[in-house]
């Protein structure tokens, strides 16, 4: 299998026939082995019963996922991902906002040598105060953040190589950082403009609120990429830190007890100073136990700490994966 489409539907009973067409439209020229996995999560509109029509209809190209309830948009995109099969996975939503249409450009760029492929909804057809400039906001922060420099995180339209998909579970809304933890493994990263349609069926799903669970799941993204396999550089540093500034601060009351006759408990500094520094080595010692943790997860699963992209023997170099 060449391409996988992963498509999550949640009520979109009017696009489903539609983005199916479009799909179909844009893949078949390419003369390419390809399915298309369509994941109802728990939809509880009349979408499920065209799904099972066009289930029905093309069989050979369409797989049909029925999730037990409605789990999220990032539930969906891992099931559909799981029960893939394609060396390259696309991901798409079925509101017809993404445009199928730009699937083959996602495809050329990433034979240029790329491991991910996101789509940049450039001209996005969205309201600026509640859907654009709230993701603007965001994917300055997310870009600041973890280094991995995007310009629309948010579009769902984003072509990948399977092999930088393994070795890490989504969840929360996190499937929109699947190109940082792509990065982590060295992937090599391209962004493409893609065609962004205003939504002329359904409603949209989501809201600001979103904004505030995508900024909460960067903080465990950003622990998880840079700090997962050396927590003791987190809370190490930040144990040494709030020692530091306990010690100079105790320093500075005993300077002045011994040279100004001030007594020390009587400014609540002592007692910020003392807390600061029983709490850094806790920190530290937390740092500790966080080091054993991550050793007996690697060993006791027989994970290693590395990736490798290709070995070359002198005549050949071939990229290595995981069967």
């Amino acid at each position: 299998m060449y391409l996988s489409i992963v498509m999550p539907v949640y009520n979109e009973e009017q696009n489903v026939h539609l983005v199916y067409e479009a799909t179909v439209k844009a893949v078949s020229p390419l003369k390419k082995e390809w399915e298309l996995l369509m994941i109802d999560d728990g939809s509880q509109d009349n979408s499920l019963d065209e799904m099972k029509k066009i289930a029905q209809k093309d069989p050979e190209h369409v797989r049909l996922i029925v999730l037990r309830r409605n789990f999220g948009q990032t539930a969906a995109i891992a099931a559909g991902i799981d029960n893939s099969h394609g060396e390259i996975v696309v991901l798409c939503d079925a509101d017809m906002q993404n445009d199928p249409a730009d699937i083959p450009m996602l495809l050329d760029k990433l034979n240029g040598g790329y491991d991910v492929v996101s789509g940049w909804r450039y001209d996005r057809q969205d309201k600026f105060l509640t859907r654009v400039l709230p993701s603007h906001i965001a994917n300055w922060l997310i870009s600041k953040v973890t280094g991995v420099h995007l310009h629309d995180y948010g579009c769902t339209l984003k072509a990948y190589r399977r092999e930088v998909l393994s070795g890490f579970h989504l969840y929360g809304e996190m499937h929109r950082f699947i190109p940082v933890y792509a990065d982590s493994v060295g992937a090599k990263i391209a962004e493409v403009r893609v065609h962004h349609h205003a939504r002329k069926f359904g409603k949209a799903k989501y809201g600001l609120e979103r904004t505030f669970k995508v900024i909460l799941d960067l903080f465990t993204v950003k622990f998880l990429t840079s700090y997962a396999n050396k927590p003791i550089y987190l809370f190490g540093g930040l144990g040494t830190s709030l020692i530091g500034i306990g010690a100079a601060v105790l320093l500075y009351l005993f300077i002045r007890r011994v040279w100004f006759q001030v007594s020390v408990t009587a400014t609540p500094w002592f007692l910020i100073s003392v807390t600061s520094v029983i709490m850094g080595f806790q920190s530290v010692l937390m740092g500790f136990i966080a080091e054993l943790l991550v050793r007996t997860y690697h060993e006791s699963q027989n994970k290693p700490t590395y990736t490798i992209r290709t070995v070359i023997n002198g005549q050949d170099s071939k990229p290595l994966r995981k069967e």
